[in-house]
């Protein structure tokens, strides 16, 4: 018999913060406390449904919001883990567990008699005496049941079922199957010449994974989610950089048991006939009806007027790569891409970004850089609790308090690489606030820099800062947002809107007394030289044709395939053909700038919650562009900023309408001339 004795998911919760005990939890502990989860829950909902008193928002909504707290704290603690440290059973009882969770989650999303209550309530809520908060839960769940199908008739309930459950599996196997792939793929090479132009530290982390592998004397090169790699910036040896490009662009997609083509071609397919279903005309109409977007053209409408003027940049780019590599005899390649952009950029701006790197000491950056900034914005303190233990040995932890000194949060760093992680960088919450519940907020990120030999610092890229800034801006938000409701806590707001605290964090970078502060060299401690800080700015639009095309590349892919009607998915689609149709119809189908993801490895939409919305990220940095710019206006890294920033957006949640959030803060809607100008496409 499993009980809260012998399975410590299932015992209330005893660390700070209701820290998951992860030095306890194994992995047979999993499946019987979701079982145990999902009956409480269904039996809370049963006793709302069963009742025979009018619905009001106390017996109905309140008591909803009440529900799943069990399934909640099973379900962040286990999902947490799967994508930071999937071992082979931990893979094993997700498969298993995907179609439970998503029958479980049917079951109540499309309960007849419960969406009942809710419609009752939602049709008197000019009637009822609530706040601002308590009535927008009450449009939100009427709206997220209506469009979850709950007024479906019973046959179109149980297809919509069958769908719900199929795609559980179905994206679970395509983050297994691209998980396997790109660790069977990581890049081996026989020399340290093969590998000319990595610094120390680079060769370091290399021969640490070929030793990890059983590799001793050789070298492994792990690849990075994306298409491309920080290391195609510093590699000297062309073959080198053509396998690891190659490598990258053919994960999932070379006929193995690996093999994703088949299985997004089914998840097109079953999302187009769950779109049907519910009346939509695609998958992304369905997404888009209840983002700030609203609909598909209005996001294709902003990916197809920054397109042109993105890909005439990348031309131009291109030309001026050429140049310079006419005098080594080469054709420009998409693989010689970034190192000739290194060297464009040393020739125009006298910076090569690869020598920056011992100034971006891992620790520095985090503690007086990343948490430096927020201090100073927000007054928050973080303090590392060693006698904390997260869900890997390598995860720290630690507290953040408010500047009154009170309790805030935990949060946890998960840093560096390893086979059990999926690729890319993410935050997710273990832990959400709900004044409902007395919870407090626990927060991870997860990166996945490469781990150097044991005794060796972790020197970062440019790129790598931004990322660690990043993930820490939806750390913050995560931390920050302050709600009754558990419906609304942490970064749960529209997914074209969660991008924009995160993007928002990335300016403070190069502010200069943040800068001064992290950019240290690690042997002299000298900091990063104001002249090289000044070419830093001056090429900031360097490059951004190609960062802006790839990205928007990748984002026309999701809207092509999830605009297919059901139709047109269930038809006989080649991968690689419908791929180049969609990218010559935008006009980014230059092969020397390959797309950000290419459909075989593009976990955001096929395996993530961005299907339909890796429009996302550009749509939020509309927001952001503008955001940063009322910052400079108004006295930059200064307290009241941070305080209104933490009040009028991160601390919403999402409790009310996020645009209406903004405009609060901003005193008007976004303008989207800044972001413009950033990405230099105001020419």
């Amino acid at each position: 018999m499993t009980d809260a004795v012998t399975n410590p998911l299932l015992a209330p919760p005893a660390l700070p913060y209701d820290l998951p005990p992860y030095g306890r939890i194994r992995p047979e502990h999993y499946l019987p406390a979701f079982h145990e989860a999902f009956a409480a829950h269904r039996a809370e909902v049963d006793a709302i449904t069963a009742q025979t008193d009018e619905p009001t928002f106390e017996n109905t909504l309140l008591a909803l919001e009440r529900s799943g707290g069990l399934l909640d704290r099973v379900g962040r603690t286990f999902y947490t883990v799967t994508s930071a440290d999937g071992t082979a059973e931990i893979q094993e009882i997700e498969e298993e567990l995907a179609p439970l969770m998503a029958a479980h989650s049917d079951a109540i999303q499309l309960d007849a008699t419960l969406f009942a209550r809710i419609a009752e309530v939602h049709a008197h809520l000019d009637r009822l005496d609530l706040d601002a908060e308590s009535r927008y839960l009450v449009e939100r769940r009427h709206r997220e049941m209506s469009l979850a199908g709950a007024g479906l008739d019973d046959t179109q309930k149980a297809r919509l079922t069958d769908l719900n459950q199929r795609l559980s599996v179905l994206t679970t196997t395509f983050e297994k199957n691209l998980l396997a792939d790109t660790n069977d793929l990581a890049v081996v090479f026989d020399d340290a010449a093969e590998l000319d132009g990595l610094g120390a530290g680079e060769l370091s982390a290399a021969a640490q994974a070929a030793t990890s592998r059983g590799l001793d004397g050789r070298y492994v090169v792990t690849l990075t989610l994306y298409t491309g790699h920080p290391y195609l910036a510093s590699l000297t040896n062309r073959e080198s950089r053509r396998r690891l490009l190659e490598a990258s662009r053919s994960r999932a997609a070379r006929g193995n048991a690996h093999d994703n083509r088949d299985v997004l071609r089914e998840i097109v397919r079953v999302r187009a006939e769950r779109a049907a279903l519910l009346g939509y005309p695609s998958h992304a109409a369905a997404v888009l009806a209840d983002q700030t977007a609203g609909s598909p053209d209005a996001a294709r409408d902003l990916l197809r007027r920054l397109a042109v003027p993105a890909a005439a940049n990348a031309r131009s780019e291109q030309d001026a790569l050429q140049k310079i590599a006419d005098a080594d005899g080469i054709h420009i390649e998409a693989a010689d891409w970034a190192l000739y952009t290194e060297k464009v950029r040393a020739e125009r701006y006298d910076l090569d970004r690869a020598e920056l790197r011992p100034w971006f000491e891992a620790e520095r950056v985090l503690r007086d850089g990343v948490f430096f900034a927020a201090e100073q914005l927000y007054g928050v303190t973080i303090a590392e609790r060693h006698d904390l233990q997260g869900y890997h040995p390598e995860v720290r932890v630690f507290e953040v308090r408010n500047a009154d000194g009170g309790e805030l949060g935990l949060f946890l760093l998960d840093l560096y690489t390893r086979d059990s992680k999926r690729g890319g960088a993410w935050m997710n919450s273990i832990v959400t606030q709900s004044t409902l519940r007395g919870t407090a907020p626990v927060v991870v990120n997860n990166l996945n820099v490469n781990k150097p030999a044991p005794g060796t610092p972790t020197l970062l890229t440019l790129d790598e800062v931004t990322t660690l800034f990043h993930e820490f801006g939806h750390a913050l938000h995560g931390l920050f947002a302050t709600v009754t409701y558990p419906h609304f806590a942490g970064t749960a707001v529209y997914r074209d809107f969660v991008e924009f605290p995160s993007q928002v964090n990335e300016m403070w970078i190069l502010w200069p007394e943040i800068l001064t502060n992290y950019a240290r060299h690690i042997d002299t401690g000298e900091p990063l030289p104001s002249d090289v800080v000044d070419r830093l700015h001056a090429s900031e639009a360097f490059n951004q044709g190609f960062a802006t095309s790839e990205y928007l590349a990748a984002s026309w892919i999701d809207q092509a395939w999830h605009g297919l009607s059901v139709d047109e998915a269930s038809a006989e689609i080649d991968v690689a053909e419908f791929e180049a149709a969609a990218l010559a119809d935008i006009g980014l189908d230059n092969p020397v700038v390959p797309t950000r993801y290419a459909s075989t490895y593009f976990a955001h939409v096929f395996s993530g919650g961005y299907s339909a919305g890796y429009y996302s990220y550009i749509w939020s940095e509309v927001l952001d562009a503008d955001t940063v710019e009322w910052f400079r206006e108004n006295g930059g890294l200064v307290r009241a900023n941070g305080e209104r920033f933490r009040q009028k957006v991160l601390g919403v949640g999402g409790a009310g309408d996020p645009l209406a959030a903004y405009r609060d803060f901003r005193g008007r809607d976004a303008d989207i001339r800044p972001l413009l100008e950033r990405r230099g496409l105001t020419g």
